[in-house]
């Protein structure tokens, strides 16, 4: 499955998309893969928010 493309607007079909996304990506993957996945992944959002607040500072 292919990323979805999200309006500019982030409508509630937008979330629909990101959550069968995100169920197509993990629903083979065992649950400590699914685990690395998601903590894999907020860590990375953490550092971009903090990235983007050391430059607001």
């Amino acid at each position: 499955m292919e990323k979805p493309v999200l309006s500019p607007d982030f409508t509630i079909e937008d979330i629909h998309k990101l959550r069968e996304y995100n169920y197509e990506i993990t629903k083979n993957m065992s649950d400590k893969e699914r685990m690395d996945y998601y903590n894999k992944r907020g860590r990375e959002v953490q550092l971009k928010l903090e990235k983007m607040k050391s430059l607001n500072a």
